[in-house]
Order: structure tokens, then C-alpha cells, then sequence
């Protein structure tokens, strides 16, 4: 892998995990966490947004040189300005790259006047992840068929981040259900996300076996290709991840109030799959390099 590729994968996994946890935080605290607490936690994740916008900005800012570089002949084509304008009007990847920009540029007016509210930074993060289908193995077909697998991809995307971005203001709430104050408001923000959980899960599911089926044609058995070679390991990380969201649910929550170890235990899942995820976007950020076929 050349230093250009290199940086496109890191870029790619920041720009994936910033969005995927903007969308999921937000959406979550927007739609599900009931407002006597919502307001709380999305102050207390205002450093872990920031830090995420930050990571936003400079994925989208990296991504332009380094394909520039990638395509040319290495960093120096950087200062080839027909080049980048070929690169920018001519292909997938420069428009994917100027409406990233232009959301960047929006989103970012929205922090400085202090409205980056949940519900806006839902949207805005919602049309990062969609703007990624527009480029990559998602935009490969034409017709009808590029724009089913552009919609499937999106769906894999939203789906994704609802289950693991409300998995950080989640480790906000389960502390909250000791409290008096905060306990029945905590009570119904996880009685929510659980089911909002089942349904993001099943659609995680069913729009990533499409995705597999459009790009490889079957199923990821050709161990010749590093590109099936990453993606069965995805796999193996997502199912880790259900089995492990399974525990959470079905063995430890309903024991939160009868084992005194439970919402340690329940915390420590969370986290489980929080470092699951961020495995499973670092073989993305990196198959998705690669071509499906040796």
C-alpha cells in the first residue's frame, strides 16, 4: 500500500467513525432519550462531538491531495492543477468529495453560531454517510441496479450508526438509573434504544448480505481475494458484535435490579462492542481499497 493509500484508509476511518457516532449520538438523543435528560447528556458529549466534527473536517480536507497523489505520480501531482480539476469534475470521487466539502462548510457554520443541536447534527451526519455511496464499489453499476445498491448502502450505513452511535450517550445513561432524580427518565431512554436496537440490528443485517451479494456475487468464499479475506472478518466482528448485544439484552438488563454486578457488567458489554466497532470500520476503511476479485 502506498503512503497515499495509506492515508485514504485512516482518512476514510475517521471521516466513517466521526459520522457514525454524530449520527447515532444525535438521532438517539433527538427521537429517543425524553427531553428531562436529553439536554444533559448532549452537554456532556459536547467534547466527544467536537472532537468528532474535528475529524470530519480534516478527513474531508486530506481526502483530495492524497487521491490526487494516489492517482498522479505521488504527492507532487498535488500542485498539478489540471489534474485536480479533472479528478473533482470528472469523476465519482470529486463530486463525492465536493458535496463532502459543502457539508463541511454547512455543518460547520452550525457549530460556530452554537446550533449544532441533536436533530441537526443527526442530519448532517446522516447526509455524510450518504454522500460516501456515491463513489466506491456502491456507484460500480448503472441504471437502476447503482441506484439500488447506492440506496442499500445508505440503508447499511444509517442502520449501522443508530446501533452504534447511540452506544456512547447509552454509557451516559445506565449510571443515570441509580438516581432518583434521573432513573425514570433512564429507564425509558433504554427501553428505546433496545427497540430501536432490534430494528437497526436486522436491517444491519439484511442490507449488509445485499451488499455482499451486488459487490462479490454470493458469498465472500474466495480466500485468493484480501478483498473477501477482510470482508469474512468483518463478518466474523459483526456477529461477535449481535451475540454480544444479545447478552446485553436478554441476560443482563432484566438482571440490572437482582445481581449487583449487572450494570458493570452491562457497561463493560457496551464498551465490548464499541471497540467491535471500530474493528469492523477499520476492514471497511480498508477493503474498500481493494477490488472484490483477485
Amino acid at each position: 500500500m502506498t503512503d497515499a493509500a495509506a492515508v485514504i484508509v485512516a482518512a476514510r476511518f475517521a471521516f466513517d467513525v466521526a459520522a457514525l457516532l454524530l449520527w447515532g449520538a444525535g438521532v438517539y438523543i433527538w427521537l429517543l432519550v425524553p427531553a428531562e435528560i436529553g439536554l444533559g447528556l448532549w452537554r456532556r458529549l459536547s467534547a466527544l462531538r467536537l472532537a468528532a466534527f474535528a475529524a470530519l473536517l480534516l478527513a474531508v480536507a486530506v481526502t483530495l491531495p492524497s487521491r490526487t497523489a494516489l492517482l498522479g505520480e505521488g504527492w507532487s501531482s498535488v500542485a498539478d492543477f489540471a489534474l485536480v480539476r479533472s479528478l473533482l469534475w470528472s469523476t465519482n470521487i470529486g463530486a463525492a468529495w465536493l458535496v463532502q466539502a459543502a457539508l463541511a462548510c454547512a455543518f460547520a457554520l452550525f457549530v460556530l453560531a452554537r446550533r449544532d443541536s441533536p436533530a441537526v447534527t443527526a442530519l448532517m451526519a446522516a447526509a455524510f454517510l450518504a454522500s460516501t455511496a456515491l463513489t466506491g464499489h456502491a456507484a460500480a453499476y448503472e441504471g437502476w441496479l447503482r441506484t439500488l445498491h447506492q440506496a442499500n448502502a445508505v440503508m447499511h450505513l444509517l442502520s449501522a450508526g443508530a446501533w452504534v452511535g447511540s452506544l456512547v450517550p447509552l454509557l451516559l445513561v445506565l449510571p443515570m438509573l441509580g438516581s432518583r432524580a434521573t432513573a425514570a427518565g433512564a429507564a425509558v431512554a433504554l427501553t428505546r434504544f433496545s427497540t430501536m436496537g432490534h430494528v437497526a440490528v436486522a436491517l444491519v443485517l439484511v442490507s449488509g448480505s445485499i451488499n455482499t451479494v451486488l459487490i462479490v456475487g454470493g458469498l465472500p468464499t474466495d480466500m485468493g481475494s484480501a478483498y473477501q479475506v477482510l470482508l469474512i472478518a468483518k463478518i466474523a466482528i459483526v456477529g461477535a458484535m449481535v451475540a454480544l448485544a444479545v447478552v446485553n439484552r436478554y441476560l443482563l438488563v432484566p438482571r440490572l435490579r437482582l445481581w449487583i454486578g449487572a450494570p458493570k457488567a452491562l457497561v463493560a458489554g457496551t464498551l465490548a462492542e464499541l471497540v467491535l466497532a471500530a474493528g469492523a470500520v477499520a476492514l471497511v476503511s480498508w477493503f474498500g481499497m481493494l477490488p472484490p476479485t483477485p
